[in-house]
């Protein structure tokens, strides 16, 4: 009981010493306010962030993994760079394809080719517009709804034919409020005709790669891409899905036996093509947002220790104003842990306001991001649970030097001061 009073007396004299010190409160609580909320800033994004890219994978599928020329993640090199050993890896061919078609795990394998055109209607004009050269199975690895119209078939994918699909943003470039499907539109000087609208579904990875929906895109079949369009045939990638009930592990296991004996690769050769499956780019994007997390919790530090020298300062000019206050408190019995505990908590409360306050403005950013773009940026209980501790351990370690020195005062000492 008597902890909990005195506890309720360090917050008071806590509030007391900001309204008596309220510039220098002030720097105290929002230097710790800024140190907090940027970790909860930070926290709040990478976590939308992290949730919406993982939602993009799955719905690729969460067995599906990629067969590409090269490598991927943050450490892997440049392909423009002379030294990339990627360089010297031949394309994924057409051949190897069909050839991962016939394997016995596999469900089916989309081909996927990328490019940028320029799309023209009538009068109607928008350069350099990026689009997705698919196989017509691809709707199985990307979110997209199509309405109105349809999809390409298998026959149309085969033969080349010059239809596409186009997305909400690109649609309302080239046609405004008009009905699209069926009407022709030019695609580098190549007539298309459009047969459907796709909606793909916002996220993280899709924005990132250009492919969300406020970005103009299109999506036609590949074989049409290479025969009308020229697309880069050497790019081809291979998004591989295994069997209903198939162990994934397994059929990269296949995949990778059946391509290194396709291309002569001996054993103990290093394999001149990549397989990466989904925890592979989780594992990527943890690397490269734990890195800017950490930037960002250094930042977050800087701004503690502003806040921890307000403290010291704050609390040396009360212990300095109520020196008298503490010698007659110690004439009636009150003991030195007594002293030293009031003043730390009037220390944590000072910092405990600056924390609530970087929460709350933490909490109104992260509405907001969530409200206005793709990213469902949330407060995790682990973001909130440092920013208090961190707030709550600065307090401590920084209100300590004041405390000792108002319970070492001796009383007769203090009582004479004036």
């Amino acid at each position: 009981m008597n902890r909990l009073l005195l506890i309720f007396e360090g917050v008071g004299m806590a509030l007391e010493a900001i309204r008596s010190n309220k510039v220098r409160a002030a720097l105290t609580i929002a230097g710790v306010a800024i140190g907090v909320f940027v970790v909860v800033a930070m926290g709040a994004v990478v976590n939308g962030i992290r949730a919406s890219f993982q939602q993009d994978l799955q719905a690729i599928g969460a067995t599906t993994f990629i067969v590409q020329r090269r490598s991927a993640g943050i450490n892997a090199c440049d392909g423009t760079d002379e030294k990339c050993p990627d360089l010297r890896n031949p394309p994924i061919a057409f051949s190897e394809w069909e050839m991962i078609k016939r394997l016995p795990g596999i469900e089916n394998v989309i081909g996927a080719i990328g490019g940028n055109s320029n799309f023209s209607y009538k009068n109607n004009r928008v350069e350099s517009v990026g689009y997705d050269g698919y196989s017509s199975e691809w709707p199985e690895v990307d979110a997209a709804d199509i309405f109105p119209g349809r999809n390409f078939t298998k026959n149309e994918h085969d033969a080349g034919q010059p239809v596409v699909l186009v997305n909400d943003t690109l649609k309302t470039q080239l046609f405004g409020t008009s009905e699209p499907i069926g009407k022709p539109i030019t695609i580098d000087g190549r007539q298309f005709t459009v047969i459907g609208i796709y909606h793909p579904k916002a996220g993280f990875l899709k924005s990132l790669q250009g492919k969300g929906p406020d970005t103009p895109r299109a999506i036609l079949p590949l074989q049409s891409a290479i025969r009308h369009l020229d697309a880069y045939r050497n790019s081809l990638t291979l998004l591989v899905r295994p069997r209903s009930g198939a162990v994934q592990s397994e059929v990269m296991d296949e995949v990778l036996a059946a391509t290194r004996a396709r291309r002569g690769l001996k054993p103990g050769m290093r394999n001149n093509f990549y397989l990466v499956e989904q925890d592979r780019l989780m594992e990527t994007f943890d690397q490269l947002f734990s890195a800017i997390f950490s930037v960002g919790l250094a930042l977050s530090a800087v701004a503690l220790l502003v806040g921890g020298v307000g403290v010291v300062a704050i609390m040396m000019i009360s212990v300095t104003e109520r020196t008298r206050e503490i010698g007659v408190r110690k004439a009636l019995g009150a003991t030195a842990a007594t002293i030293r505990w009031q003043f730390l908590v009037e220390a944590a409360t000072l910092t405990s306001i600056g924390a609530l306050i970087g929460l709350a403005i933490g909490g109104l950013l992260a509405w907001v991001i969530r409200a206005n773009t793709v990213i469902p940026a949330t407060l995790p209980l682990s973001t909130v649970l440092i920013a208090l501790g961190a707030s709550a351990i600065t307090g401590v370690a920084f209100g300590m030097l004041p405390a000792v020195r108002a319970s070492n005062l001796d009383p007769i000492d203090a009582l004479r001061h004036e």
